[in-house]
């Protein structure tokens, strides 16, 4: 059975849907949203790996928990949907929610094709804990912005380069 993502313009508007797979081999605009973590007490930053059997970045590090948007769901709505599925975070009635961050559009390539998305980033204040999805996320740990920004210098290092387009709006 087909999983129908939204599929937008490229001014960032909602125009339709279609299957991820379709999505993906002709390089549709599409949305996503992610979620940078933050501790509470030392700002530090969840950073993960994710697993080697993802579709689309496979084994590659981000610093975000995300994904992308459903036909006519709002990126608020994917940021909390993908928090408790990457994640494990169900955020009650008295929790802060995600505040917005950032938004940017990449158009880039990925296995040769081309990849093009709207990024829509959220931060949290959380601390855990925390119960990956063993289809998404390999390991995860906490960095310092300067810890990551040491990594993020290396262009070879292995960081998904949708997130890689803003991350320097998202840190300290």
């Amino acid at each position: 059975m087909p999983e129908l993502i939204a599929v937008y313009d490229a001014a960032g508007r909602q125009v339709g849907a279609e299957d991820r797979a379709t999505v993906y081999a002709e390089g549709l605009w599409h949305a996503s949203a992610g979620v940078l973590i933050r501790s509470t007490d030392t700002n530090r930053v969840y950073v993960h790996r994710r697993t080697d059997t993802k579709m689309v970045f496979p084994g590659m590090h981000d610093c975000l928990a995300g994904g992308v948007l459903d036909p006519g769901e709002d990126p608020a709505a994917a940021a909390m949907r993908e928090l408790s599925e990457e994640l494990g975070i169900t955020l009650g009635p008295d929790d802060d929610e995600p505040l917005p961050l950032a938004a940017a559009a990449w158009d880039g390539e990925w296995q040769g094709r081309p990849m093009r998305c709207h990024l829509f980033a959220y931060e949290l204040r959380h601390d855990g804990p925390f119960r990956h999805q063993a289809s998404e996320v390999a390991e995860a740990w906490w960095w310092t912005d300067a810890e990551l920004r040491a990594h993020l210098a290396d262009p070879a290092w292995p960081f998904v380069p949708d997130t890689r387009v803003f991350v320097d709006d998202l840190l300290r």
